[in-house]
């Protein structure tokens, strides 16, 4: 078993914490652990240092060697240019010793959050066993909890492996409105799709030249030509793997994880998963609340005041503050495009 982590996301709807130099993957968000790190203590009961490679942007590659210095150096991968979830498995696929493509890999990405670890890692080993028996690439589903909006989903299909209730995908739907989301969950036929994907590296390669000639073609150049990286991979096209491969494939296969995994990707979510006080308020670093309730309080920094607001969050990260309603957490992207526009770079 092999292992891709993909660290190179800027975590814009984590704004002002997470920023381009030090986005959300790399922000010690609970007991002063990482995204990351916890992603690789989560892989290490199942696999070597050795088998695990990690693809980063080449802003982060420093940090991301120093939270994870177990990995060796060269399995670090650091992209010049974002270009999509496509082209950065491509090449760190392409870049595994050729010996090493006929086992199985998990593709996953750093900023997930999982309660249920052992359950996770019991349900990754059955993935693997799946993939590597029938030659298979799998797309992991994640049992709804709720009619989440944010997330695509994948309509199960027959049991193709009743040793470990693996079944067909047959389709993908991107994120839907409200009323087909809980049509979604409450038929018990859809599942969320994770965005963690299993599959023998030399099978998954076989497809990526069969769908997506030109971005392989692109690679096989930068391989004989690695000085050529930065001239070359700014090239390539910026595709994610699901539209890529997974959403034409007519044999992928899911195994539903049922682990309380969570995207965290807003700031809503994240209440999700810190301490609660009694008033509903989730705190990270030090707050003082009065008569107020169900908000995110978040400083890295000094400490933040509240009184007679509910449902707001409330972030004091360096030199920003941010103030909005839980509701709309997932639209500090907004804020993110404006600054941009006016050039405020130094506040992103």
């Amino acid at each position: 078993m092999k292992a891709l982590i993909l660290a190179g996301g800027s975590g814009t709807r984590f704004w002002p914490a997470s920023r381009a130099g030090y986005p959300k993957q790399l922000l010690p968000l609970k007991d002063g652990l990482s995204f990351l790190r916890r992603t690789v203590d989560r892989l290490l009961p199942l696999l070597d240092p050795q088998d695990v490679w990690i693809c980063t942007g080449r802003s982060l590659v420093d940090e991301v060697r120093r939270q994870a210095p177990e990995i060796p150096p060269t399995q670090i991968l650091s992209e010049p240019v974002g270009r999509n979830t496509g082209p950065a498995i491509a090449w760190t696929l392409s870049s595994i010793p050729v010996e090493a493509h006929d086992e199985v890999l998990v593709s996953l990405h750093s900023d997930h959050w999982i309660d249920d670890e052992d359950s996770f890692r019991s349900s990754l080993e059955k993935a693997v066993s799946s993939a590597a028996r029938r030659d298979a690439v799998m797309a992991l589903g994640v049992k709804p909890r709720w009619a989440e909006i944010g997330y695509g989903y994948m309509e199960l299909g027959e049991l193709v492996d009743p040793e470990v209730d693996v079944y067909e995908v047959r389709r993908f739907l991107e994120k839907p409105d409200q009323e087909t989301a809980e049509g979604f969950v409450s038929s018990g036929r859809f599942v969320w799709n994770s965005g963690i994907f299993v599959f023998r590296i030399g099978n998954l390669l076989g497809h990526l030249w069969r769908l997506e000639r030109e971005l392989m073609t692109g690679l096989d150049a930068l391989h004989r030509d690695p000085e050529a990286l930065d001239r070359i991979y700014g090239t390539l096209p910026a595709v994610a793997i699901d539209t890529a491969v997974m959403e034409k494939l007519d044999s992928l296969s899911t195994l539903v994880l049922d682990c309380g995994w969570n995207d965290i990707g807003s700031w809503q979510a994240l209440a999700e998963i810190l301490p609660s006080e009694g008033d509903g308020n989730s705190v990270f670093g030090t707050a003082v609340s009065i008569d107020a309730a169900n908000n995110l309080l978040y400083s890295d920094s000094g400490t933040i005041a509240v009184l007679g607001v509910d449902d707001l969050v409330v972030v004091r990260s360096g030199d920003a503050v941010l103030v909005i309603p839980k509701r709309r957490s997932q639209e500090v992207r907004r804020i993110v495009a404006e600054l941009r526009r006016q050039g405020r770079t130094d506040l992103l």
